[in-house]
């Protein structure tokens, strides 16, 4: 429930307490801010409230945006202030400020001219309170003077149609080739109508896993009419993952879980079907499960450089590189956008390759393909950020190496050997890396390989020992990352024994989900996952070592069982409490506008 307050005498004619109304607030009326002060002490603390100006003209769809995005405590358009709770005693202590002022002056004479809600703004904005204004575009948001203004703003807003700027806006600004051009043109659509019926992104961005899944299952029969069933449904389910973002965004619906889901669904069913194309090619006689925990690992890698890059320099100072200046003028030129947005391989295109080489290849060669172009991408996505940080002359602050550090995920080995002796960090963590990794590929399960485990612990602590500021320590993260995944994608390969690899791909992608998890805590300023359960999963170096030794003590047979429980172990404490975090209130409400991934 939310309770809007109007200020001022109610104009004839208007449709402003009708529009507040058909946006969920209870309307009540006040003479001035004096007594629109005293309603605000009436109004639950549970409660949203709004200040809005009797005078206010404008769209229905600019309410909307100022006054109901949930993603902000405190919010404003001309003529009209929101507060949910965690905003209210700022819009309180403002309100009490401009209703002494407004009694200051003599009886019956207000004491300061202007909108009563955009006065308590600027009182709210003297306090240095964190006040969100969206942009409303053509969108009209205005609180006229005069007979004369007010009808010329009517007529403005006669003149704009809000409901298409807010199917415009319903789409992401920044997007792939293919989803801007083949799928947003009609996506937006189906958005609204999901609105108008009442469903929410949750709802859409289920089904949208639900027919992936089926996907998955269709690709797991090993049959080309599995296959080409497999590609349509994998095309619907991008279609209705688009739809959820734009029904957030046209509805303002945005939620703690409905982060959470659209977080972490994307990776859930991509990594599905690929283990739903191993099944159906080993239906078929062909073993490619290699090729899948290959694909998944290449393409989490990939992701963490993304995550680490932009966590490390979002708020360098004196950020400047001649590559950056390079990509800005190239930005003018309107084909190159579309260009490199597409040879990275975003999501939109990646699933569209995977559905299409499905349905008219085989497994095999969809895995090839896929591989070939993710490592194409992240050759050109790593190499142009390397060249920016070594270019740039940026100065790195605290919060980006804490960050840093928390995606580092380091266990309590780490811990235990403090300080680090290491000069370069990210040296540190890739020597470690080649050594624990070249040790499981030329020698898989023997001591050779738990000796090059205790190699990397070594240089993992020297490498997360030093604040990570240096120009590349971005890449200390994906480093540690491409060290575990890789030793156990190599062990379990080694092993020849049926099941090892499929034991293996759930193991990296429950420690996987936990770093994306971590990911996505730390975009929400939620801070990264609890020590203790990085220290209960063993960190990424603690899991390295446990892994080695099992393969070197254990049978083939055994190891493939050993992997399977720990795979289970580490999913279910993960998920427990991801799904305890992201579910509490405490969580937060964002929705990724980011880089399509």
């Amino acid at each position: 429930m939310s309770t809007a307050i109007l200020t001022g005498q109610p104009v004839p004619g208007s449709s402003l307490e009708g529009d507040l109304r058909s946006l969920g607030f209870d309307v009540r009326t006040a003479s001035g801010i004096t007594e629109a002060a005293a309603l605000l002490a009436g109004v639950p603390a549970g409660q949203r409230v709004a200040v809005v100006d009797a005078r206010f003209v404008g769209h229905a769809h600019a309410l909307r945006l100022g006054l109901t995005d949930p993603r902000f405590p405190l919010s404003a358009i001309p003529g009209a202030v929101t507060a949910q709770p965690a905003g209210r005693q700022a819009l309180i202590r403002a309100m009490a400020r401009e209703s002494s002022a407004a009694d200051a002056g003599p009886a019956g004479v207000t004491a300061v001219a202007g909108s009563p809600a955009d006065r308590v703004v600027t009182a709210l904005d003297a306090e240095g309170a964190d006040v969100h204004r969206p942009e409303l575009g053509s969108l009209v948001a205005t609180v006229p003077g005069d007979p004369q203004t007010r009808n010329e703003a009517r007529q403005a807003v006669a003149a704009v149609d809000d409901e298409a700027v807010r199917l415009k806006s319903a789409v992401k600004a920044r997007d792939g080739f293919f989803t801007t051009y083949f799928i947003s043109p009609y996506s937006r659509y189906i958005a609204r109508w999901c609105a108008r019926r009442g469903l929410t992104p949750n709802q859409v961005t289920t089904a949208s896993l639900i027919t992936a899944l089926i996907a998955a299952g269709c690709a797991a029969t090993g049959t080309r009419g599995g296959f080409v069933a497999a590609g349509v449904l994998l095309l619907a389910s991008f279609v209705l993952d688009c739809t959820d973002g734009q029904l957030a965004r046209y509805s303002l619906q945005y939620s703690t879980l409905g982060a959470w889901l659209d977080a972490t669904f994307d990776r859930a069913k991509e990594y599905a079907y690929y283990a739903g194309l191993a099944l159906g090619a080993a239906r078929g006689g062909d073993d490619v499960w290699a090729l899948a925990l290959g694909a998944m690992v290449l393409q989490t890698c990939r992701h963490v450089v993304d995550f680490s890059f932009n966590e490390a320099n979002h708020d360098a100072t004196a950020n400047t590189s001649p590559t950056a200046a390079l990509s800005d003028r190239l930005d003018s030129v309107g084909w190159t956008v579309w260009l490199r947005r597409m040879i990275v391989l975003p999501i939109g295109e990646r699933w569209a390759m995977i559905a299409v080489l499905t349905a008219v290849t085989t497994p095999r060669i969809t895995f090839y393909a896929l591989l070939v172009g993710c490592a194409f991408a992240a050759t050109y996505t790593t190499a142009g950020r390397v060249l920016r940080s070594l270019t740039r002359k940026a100065r790195r602050t605290d919060r980006a190496a804490q960050a840093l550090a928390d995606l580092a995920d380091s266990g309590p080995l780490v811990e235990l050997l403090g300080r680090s002796w290491a000069r370069v960090n990210v040296l540190a963590a890739a020597i470690g890396a080649v050594v624990v990794a070249g040790s499981a590929v030329l020698w898989g399960a023997g001591w050779q390989t738990v000796v090059g485990a205790v190699v990397y612990v070594l240089f993992s602590a020297a490498a997360v020992g030093r604040p990570l500021k240096g120009a590349l320590d971005w890449l200390v993260p994906p480093v540690f990352r491409a060290a575990e995944y890789g030793t156990v994608l190599a062990l379990a390969a080694k092993a020849d024994v049926n099941g090892a690899l499929p034991a293996a791909y759930g193991l990296v992608a429950a420690v996987a989900y936990h770093h994306y998890d971590t990911v996505y805590r730390i975009r929400g300023n939620a801070g990264a996952s609890p020590r203790w359960l990085v220290r209960a999963i063993g960190g990424h170096e603690g899991r390295t070592l446990v892994v080695a030794v099992l393969a070197a003590l254990l049978t083939a047979s055994q190891f493939t069982v050993a992997l399977t429980v720990l795979a289970v172990a580490v999913a279910l404490v993960v998920l427990v409490e991801s799904i305890r975090f992201w579910a509490s209130s405490g969580a937060p409400a964002v929705h990724d506008e980011g880089e399509p991934a």
